[in-house]
């Protein structure tokens, strides 16, 4: 079946950026893709890190999920919503939060992003936990495609997280990683990932040079259960069409069977379709 990730270039301008990805989730669609993954923070890559508090929305409504809820409605898709901020409690915090749209434009999950990411280079000082609320759960749905767990970006260090969820079929990584830790570690990571959970890993990717002047890596991609990039964008705005392909899932399960020889317990039960 076919599955598609977004990668964007996303700018300040909320209006923009949305009819950039309404644009892209058309292309996919039509290339006949059943679930289609934005990257994190798809609508916006602002000048400041508070430039995000402008477009934070209330939970259950607000022009982002909104949009993304048509579109999941209009194709009859699976959509996940790559990230964007939602309001808290406490007017300076927001949470980084990715949605996950059936077909009928009802949200399945809602995941807040649990890893706050911090770098520090003597040239940036970039801290999320300045501005963000971190999420508590991990989260799984059950979907057509099998059971896909949630997680965005930073998250991808922590393999924690995801022997968390049990046994998946589809990882999903709305990422915006720097460059500098995009070129070192991000295939490695994402490569790790699919071959420790035996499952398809699929990453969406912020990728190019932004407004401010920040650049992100790009190079969106699948990666299949024995740890093989089935296929990879480089930089730049643009579609990536995938096979998740079932019967190779059930053939590295079959033939070296890790996820049975596992000893450790899992540290949690994960949320499972909880739309909270």
């Amino acid at each position: 079946m076919k599955i598609a990730a977004l990668q964007m270039v996303s700018g300040p301008a909320l209006a923009q950026n949305l009819a950039t990805a309404d644009r892209l989730i058309d292309q996919a669609a039509a290339a006949g893709a059943r679930l289609v993954a934005l990257p994190e923070y798809f609508v916006q890559m602002g000048w400041h890190e508070t430039d995000k508090f402008q477009i934070a929305e209330p939970w259950g409504h607000g022009p982002i999920q909104d949009m993304l809820a048509a579109k999941a409605r209009q194709h009859a898709i699976w959509l996940a919503g790559g990230s964007f901020p939602l309001k808290t409690a406490d007017p300076a915090k927001v949470t980084n939060t990715t949605l996950l749209f059936n077909p009928q434009g009802e949200v399945v999950v809602r995941y807040d992003k649990m890893h706050l990411f911090s770098y520090q280079d003597g040239e940036r000082s970039l801290d999320e936990g300045r501005t963000m609320v971190a999420g508590r759960e991990c989260v799984t749905a059950e979907t057509p495609l099998g059971r896909v767990g949630m997680s965005i970006c930073y998250d991808l260090r922590f393999p924690e997280l995801y022997r968390s969820m049990g046994e998946i079929d589809l990882i999903l990584v709305p990422s915006a990683f720097t460059v500098p830790t995009g070129t070192a570690h991000w295939q490695v990571l994402l490569r790790a990932r699919a071959i420790e959970n035996q499952c398809y890993v699929l990453a969406a990717a912020q990728g190019g040079t932004h407004a401010s002047g920040r650049r992100t890596y790009g190079h969106s991609m699948l990666v299949d259960p024995w740890g093989e990039v089935v296929s990879s964008l480089s930089e730049g705005e643009g579609v990536l069409i995938a096979e998740m392909d079932p019967a190779r899932l059930q053939s590295v399960r079959q033939e070296l069977q890790a996820l049975r020889h596992r000893r450790m317990p899992f540290a949690n039960a994960p949320a499972t379709g909880d739309a909270r």
